[in-house]
């Protein structure tokens, strides 16, 4: 078995210096990649002569050997080395001599060098299971070509799990891991609408400026539509009339056996076919995305049912308490413009979105007396007032979806000095989005009107901020909140 540095090195071969240099240069980032450099194929052999190599890139013309009989003897030599062939002289009779010579892949200079970083990982993926005891009796040739599947099927898995909870990131992923995985040069994601019986384009991709799918071809349409009636994949290598792609793959996208769309990709960039092994790669995507796209689908129909069901409870507090309602809509806003100016994650202000409209909901349990009292408060009373944090972590609690939420809840009336509840928190010990929630909150509370007071001045609210930034609330918060209001015309906020 070859170990890791064998298996992980690379030699690039190639006359040209700058080139040489560029692609060894991006190579350097890869992890665990080592690599080796010759000027032509005579030397190139040499290094392989003295040094296991698992991959080897290389020109086609160079002085002394050239590329293809490079190739040649690599393959004679080791054939599991996989070998990308570039050159920037192509031509369909040099791509197919390439490939049928043993090479991954065949790369058209100027590339992107992107596409080539995409052959190595794949590479990189396949070491651990290069060990010729794994083949039995089987070929050297046929444990390659059964390795590079599995290893692309990996890929694509991979690739789709990372984007999986965007629909919008799912589809562009879709095209561009469809072009890299079939060399296609050019990729169209088509949305199908059934009531209107048309085609929309969500994403095209295009590695050229010729052969896109036109939509306004009457044979590619018919072709669609069959698709989408037979709900199966197919292959194109004949299509009709001199500008059209000279191969193509239309592949159906279905969420329960209904077609909601078509993957299109057009057109070997080396002029090569589309093969039954590419169509397989291509239906595993699409198969492996629409499950994703159709389980986001499912949690944001969950997820918007759960919120109705959350906002009807939380509406049930505002029938008794109007100040509630448009209180947690106000806090609402300024906790996530204070979250968004201070650099918070996409999902942090989705987190104070809900965290914000339901952060009383615990109040639900609060009897009328108390929490409508026009008066001062007991002790006893404000210690009742003091459950509803805890109150409204229990009502979140049995819900997955929102474990993050209930936590901004439970803590929004910590304060940094430790002396808040209800578990005393200090400091950065708060999660951080219950203290800007709690600024945003407390500042709300005072500059409105409530059962046993008037809405204090926004000048002293400020002050009491001000004051309090270090004791009560966390210092950079505040600064940050009157900042921002400052900046949207609040002119009060100095």
């Amino acid at each position: 078995m070859y170990d890791t540095a064998e298996t992980s090195r690379i030699l690039v071969a190639d006359d040209d210096t700058a080139t040489r240099q560029v692609i060894v240069e991006a190579l350097n980032y890869v992890k665990d990649c080592s690599t080796l450099e010759a000027s032509n194929g005579a030397e190139a052999l040499s290094l392989l002569s003295k040094h296991r190599c698992g991959m080897v890139i290389t020109d086609v013309r160079m002085p002394v050997m050239g590329g293809i009989e490079l190739l040649d003897r690599i393959m004679e030599i080791n054939p599991l080395t996989h070998v990308i062939v570039m050159t920037g002289y192509p031509s369909i009779d040099l791509s197919v001599c390439a490939m049928k010579s043993g090479a991954v892949d065949f790369l058209v200079k100027p590339f992107n060098i992107d596409d080539l970083l995409h052959r190595v990982n794949l590479f990189l993926r396949e070491k651990s299971t290069l060990e010729e005891s794994v083949a039995g009796n089987r070929s050297k040739v046929v444990l390659r070509h059964i390795i590079n599947e599995l290893s692309t099927q990996s890929y694509i898995y991979d690739v789709i799990e990372e984007t999986c909870n965007s629909n919008e990131r799912i589809f562009q992923e879709m095209a561009d891991t469809a072009l890299k995985v079939s060399q296609g040069e050019s990729c169209s994601l088509l949305l199908f609408d059934e009531e209107r019986n048309e085609f929309r384009p969500k994403v095209t991709k295009n590695l050229s400026s010729e052969h896109t799918l036109d939509l306004q071809s009457p044979s590619l349409l018919s072709m669609l539509q069959k698709v989408i009636q037979d709900r199966e994949a197919c292959i194109i290598n004949s299509f009709s009339g001199h500008e059209g792609p000279s191969s193509l793959i239309l592949a159906p996208l279905r969420i329960r056996n209904r077609v909601f769309g078509v993957l299109g990709i057009s057109r070997r960039k080396n002029g090569v076919e589309f093969t039954p092994t590419v169509l397989n790669y291509i239906l595993s995507l699409t198969k492996r995305a629409s499950l994703n796209i159709e389980n986001n689908l499912l949690y944001e129909s969950t997820y918007a049912n759960l919120m109705d069901t959350l906002k009807s409870m939380a509406a049930s507090i505002q029938a008794r308490d109007h100040y509630t309602e448009s209180h947690s809509i106000r806090v609402t806003e300024l906790a996530v413009r204070t979250c968004e100016a201070i650099g918070g994650r996409p999902e942090d202000v989705e987190s104070l979105k809900i965290a914000g409209i339901l952060h009383d909901i615990g109040k639900i349990a609060v009897p009328d007396d108390i929490l409508l009292k026009p008066g001062r408060l007991t002790e006893e009373e404000y210690e009742i007032i003091k459950q509803h944090p805890l109150t409204g972590e229990n009502i979140i609690k049995p819900i997955m979806l929102l474990d993050r939420e209930r936590l901004l809840i439970r803590h929004h009336h910590e304060r940094w000095d430790g002396r808040g509840y209800p578990d005393g928190l200090t400091g950065e010990d708060i999660p951080f989005l219950s203290r800007i929630l709690a600024v945003a909150d407390s500042f709300d509370a005072m500059t409105n009107n409530r059962p046993y007071r008037k809405a204090m001045a926004v000048e002293r609210a400020v002050e009491e901020l001000r004051k309090n930034a270090g004791l009560q609330f966390d210092r950079e918060v505040v600064h940050c909140f009157l900042t921002i209001n400052k900046e949207a015309g609040h002119g009060s906020l100095q």
